[in-house]
Formats: C-alpha cells, structure tokens, sequence
C-alpha cells in the first residue's frame, strides 16, 4: 500500500523518460546483433519482447523489494560485441551461449564471486578488449558520411549540440533530426510498419565449445565489467548501499529463463539508472524507488510492442541506423579507451588487446573478442615477468582521474 502512496508525478516521469532514452539511444544495436545472427522480423520482435519483459520485472521487483530505485538494462556493450562475433554461429547456438551468460552472471552473484572475480580480470585489458569490439561502430558512423553526406552530417551537429545543452537527449535528438532528413529525402519506408504485439519465439538452445569461448564468455566479462561496475557505483555515490550480490543474481536468473527467446544479457543500469536516481524523479530519496517501478511498467509495455519496434528501424535507411549506433556509443568508446591507457604498465597488453578485438581474428570458429583477451593476458604476464613481477590491483582507479576520464559518459541502454 506504501507503493502507491509513494508515487508522484515526477516519478512516472522519470520513468518514462528512462525507458525513453533506454530504446531509442540503443535499440538500433540490439536489432543489429539479432540480424548478425539470421534473426527474422518475428525473431526480432522475440528479442526486443523477452528483454523489455526482463527489465520490467527485475525492475519491478528488486525496487520494490529493495525500496531503492533499482534501473536494469540490456548490455548494449554486449550487443555490439554480438554483432562482430557473430560470424558462422548459428542462432540455436548462440541461445545456448546465452544461457551460459546468464547462469555466469546468477552464479557470479548469487555466489558473492562478483566482487572478488571482477578483480581478477584487469581492467585495462577489459577496456582494450571493449574498444576493440566498438571501434566498428564508431568508424562505420562516420564511413556513412561517403554514401549519405547531409544525412548523417545533420546527424552529427544536432548531436553535438544536443550534447552541449541537453545531454541526456543527444542520441534521441540526432535520432529525430535524422528522421526528419529521411523523410524529406523519401528515404523512409514506413509503409511496412504496423502496430503489433510481439509474439515469443522459442529457438532450441544447443551448447557448443566454440560459442561458450566466443560468444558467453566475453559476453559475460563485459556486461559484468563495463555495465555492472559502474551501475553498482553510481547506486552507493547516489546514497543508495543496497546488497549488490542479489541484484546481479537475479539479473542473472532472468536472463537465463528469457534467453532461449532472446535475452541475451541483462544488467544493472547505469545512465538510466542515474536519471532515477536522481532528485528530478522524487524530492525524498527514499521514495525514489517508484521511479524504477514505472520504468519496470514501461519496459514491459514496449517489450509487448517489440514488433513494431523492430520494423521502425528495417523501415530507416542503413546510414542512418549506423550513425545513430555510433553516435550512441561514443561515450562508451571514450571510457573504454580511457580505461585501457589508465595504468601505464599495463597500458601495451590493453593495446595488444584492443588490436586483436579490432582486428575480426577467428581462430578455430571463436571470436575475436576471446582473442583478444588471451592475448592481452599473454602479453601482461609477459611483461610483468620481465619487470621483476610487479603487482598491481587491476580494478584501482588511479588516484588522480584525468578531465578525459571525469567527462566520458558510459553508455547502457
């Protein structure tokens, strides 16, 4: 009963406002990675249901349990990693690497093996890793710019300044100037898109090595190291020290139920989390947690509409989708190249990483991601052995955060 009377305005609001910038700063990359993968439009609609479902009830459910205002996400960082990765892996294989995420993500959590693992995978070899799998979508942004100059170059000065004045809108603003351009050009086909549920699609979950190296285990080690780490700080800096063990748990059973029907990763929110966090979705802090609630209602509300979703974006024309993408991970790039040169002795190992991810390498049907991390442990061990074995916690900030690192945004969807 407390629920409801806890429920203002400005909570709804911010709830909207989360599921908002949630799909349209990033649903363009989860509609590419389900075609990477030979996903139909009917899959599609599967994975944009069974996420948005997801989200709606660990948001629902762990704020009201918790009374804190709990904002998960898909890993949009794990998407775009799908979408390079996914070369010659079959979809019912894929499905059974997500089912290996998830139960890595419920054991790791449940377990509390989250914070005492996440130390063990140094953090700038992460960060290589993660901009090597990004680095795609950045350069595709502005590739775009050869095939559709004033399309994409609208794009990108209404997101700039977007970015200057209202920062939260900038993806969504870039978003709509793009559309306005499309559709004065006659590059829209929105003919083909109709207003429908999403129905589940079940696809028969089949477990291979090469899947669970090159597509789970990156998978996991992303979701946990570039979109859990920083969701968890940005609930303790808000005032909120909720028991993260739990969260990343059901997070975890969560996307182990949904993943035969798409959910390929779920996690903890960061920026969206902020905005439900913050003081515009309720004046008392501990009442905050309703904002999370209606974004969790929200959620689920576009999920039933996951279709739809899915046509609108096959309806824009490619330059589009690819600027919007990119632009939509710049802050994610920015803070992923920030954490790969953030400890000078390990800053080589972090480029061999980033270097091989980026490269597209494929070594006995797995990903480059994978690759990439052998081979940027390979190299730091290395390394670290020719200095005389020293030792560093790979997961310590250094003392002093550079301008660079202070305005890197993280993206999640």
């Amino acid at each position: 009963m407390r629920s409801f009377k806890d429920v203002s305005v400005a909570s709804i609001n911010a709830g909207f406002v989360t599921v908002l910038v949630g799909f349209a700063s990033s649903a363009v990359i989860i509609f590419q990675a389900a075609q990477a993968l030979g996903a139909t439009p009917e899959m599609v609609g599967s994975w944009m249901l069974a996420l948005g479902v997801g989200m709606g009830v660990t948001c629902i459910g762990l704020s009201l349990r918790f009374k804190a205002p709990i904002a998960t996400a898909w890993s949009t960082s794990g998407a775009a990693m799908l979408i390079t990765s996914a070369s010659g892996v079959t979809m019912n294989e894929a499905m059974g690497a997500f089912i290996v995420t998830g139960l890595l993500i419920a054991i790791s959590g449940f377990t509390g093996w989250f914070e005492r693992a996440i130390n063990h995978i140094p953090l700038p070899i992460a960060s290589g890793m993660l901009a090597g799998v990004l680095l795609r979508f950045g350069v595709d942004a502005f590739a775009s710019l050869k095939t559709q100059f004033a399309l994409v170059l609208v794009m990108f000065f209404t997101y700039l300044v977007a970015r200057r004045l209202l920062p939260r809108y900038a993806v969504i603003l870039a978003l709509v100037a793009g559309t306005l351009v499309a559709g004065a050009r006659g590059m829209l086909h929105l003919e083909t898109v109709h207003l429908e549920l999403a129905h589940p699609v079940f696809v028969m979950p089949r477990l291979t090595v090469a899947a669970v190296l090159g597509i789970a285990l990156p998978l996991f080690v992303v979701t946990m190291a570039s979109q859990n780490v920083p969701a968890v700080a940005v609930l303790r800096t808000s005032g909120y020290p909720v028991p993260v063990s739990p969260l990343i748990g059901w997070t975890g059973v969560a996307t182990t139920v949904l993943a035969p029907f798409g959910a390929f990763a779920l996690n903890l929110a960061t920026i969206t989390a902020a905005i439900c966090t913050s003081p515009d979705a309720h004046k008392d802090p501990d009442k905050r947690y309703t904002a999370a609630v209606a974004a969790g209602v929200f959620y689920a509300i576009v999920g039933l509409f996951g279709a739809t979703v899915g046509a609108v974006f096959a309806a824009f024309p490619k330059e589009l989708v690819l600027a919007l993408a990119g632009f939509a991970l710049l802050g994610t790039i920015a803070n992923a190249l920030t954490g790969a040169m953030s400890v000078e002795g390990e800053r080589e190992p972090a480029l061999i990483a980033f270097l091989v991810t980026a490269s597209g390498v494929s070594v006995f049907g797995i990903g480059a991601a994978f690759w990439g991390v052998v081979a940027g442990v390979v190299a730091l061990v290395i390394l670290r052995a020719r200095l005389g074995g020293r030792k560093r916690d790979a997961l310590t900030a250094p003392s002093a955060r550079t301008e660079t690192e202070t305005a890197a945004v993280p993206t999640d969807a």
